[in-house]
């Protein structure tokens, strides 16, 4: 097992390395001067080249890119161009509230997509399962944006239950973790049901009832923890989903994390806050899927032999 571990992060290094290739390039190619977008249109070509030797944008492509992996080794993300403020404090300052608002959304996403999954499962082809499944085919296709949208106009404008934007109270959390999380709910209980629906029909659940265990204890015990696997695997690639749509969700309701920081810096091409932020990102991300699977060892004893 710790080999396994070992090898899946040194396997983390050529992932982490190939997105910083990729995002450097895109910035390098995309059309537009932080020169211009810091400095104005009526800057002296001096003041502009001054202004480009500080940033360290005079250079050609593979001096710039190895001058920012070399950075990156020792630690240092870079100078945010607006504030002149180190990329890390920035990033520090925003990601923990966009960990707070994923970490609640994918929480109601799992309760709420577990739940419907698993009774959707056990009362297969009822009126629960056809509404419910419903519901979470409404859901998967539902638009983010449009759903904050309607959400604040709904609960904050119309009936002025929540507060339309800001992240200082929990009830400002409500309306974009419930945003972020509805989509990742219909993922869930539409893999739940689906997973449940092969174990039931196993031999090793009428022997568990035939035993005289008790429906929740059957539903439980045995059939919800043999079909985790796939259910885990969902969950891990939500949490992804949840970071990556927290760049939308957090501009609709002002959310100042780490999605809403990375578009302020896009407008502004402020190319070392990006590029700090998809990497912080992909390295979460890659994390979670670490985790998820050292997971599948303790959810299945199968696997966990094959580690060692």
């Amino acid at each position: 097992m710790t080999k396994y571990i070992l090898r899946r992060i040194l396997m983390m290094i050529p992932v982490m390395m190939g997105v910083t290739l990729v995002v450097f390039t895109l910035l390098y190619i995309t059309p537009g001067d932080p020169v211009d977008a810091l400095l104005g249109d009526e800057a002296t070509p001096e003041a502009a080249e001054q202004l480009r030797e500080e940033l360290g944008l005079n250079g050609g492509y593979f001096t710039r890119y190895f001058t920012y992996v070399g950075n990156l080794l020792k630690g240092d993300l870079g100078i945010c161009y607006s504030t002149k403020q180190p990329v890390m404090d920035r990033i520090a300052s925003a990601f923990p509230n966009t960990m707070k608002l994923a970490g609640l959304s994918l929480a109601i996403a799992v309760i709420t997509g577990m739940l419907m999954g698993t009774i959707s499962a056990i009362k297969q082809n009822s009126i629960f399962d056809h509404v419910a499944m419903f519901f979470a085919m409404v859901g998967n296709a539902m638009p983010n944006f449009w759903q904050g949208l309607l959400l604040m106009l709904v609960f904050a404008l119309n009936w002025r239950l929540l507060p339309a934007s800001g992240f200082t109270t929990w009830r400002h959390m409500i309306l974009p973790a419930i945003t972020m999380g509805t989509s990742s709910a219909a993922a869930l209980a539409r893999m739940t049901r689906s997973s449940m629906l092969e174990v039931i029909r196993q031999d090793y659940i009428d022997t568990a009832r035939a035993k005289g265990q008790s429906e929740l204890r059957v539903t439980i015990d045995h059939a919800l923890k043999n079909a985790l696997i796939p259910v885990v695997t969902t969950i891990g690639m939500q949490l992804g989903r949840q970071l990556g749509g927290a760049v939308l969700t957090e501009s609709i309701f002002a959310v100042p994390g780490l999605g809403r920081l990375m578009v302020d810096a896009i407008r502004a091409r402020n190319y070392p806050v990006v590029q700090s932020g998809v990497l912080v990102i992909a390295l979460v991300f890659s994390v979670v899927n670490l985790l998820v699977d050292i997971l599948y060892a303790y959810i299945d004893p199968r696997i966990g032999a094959r580690y060692e």
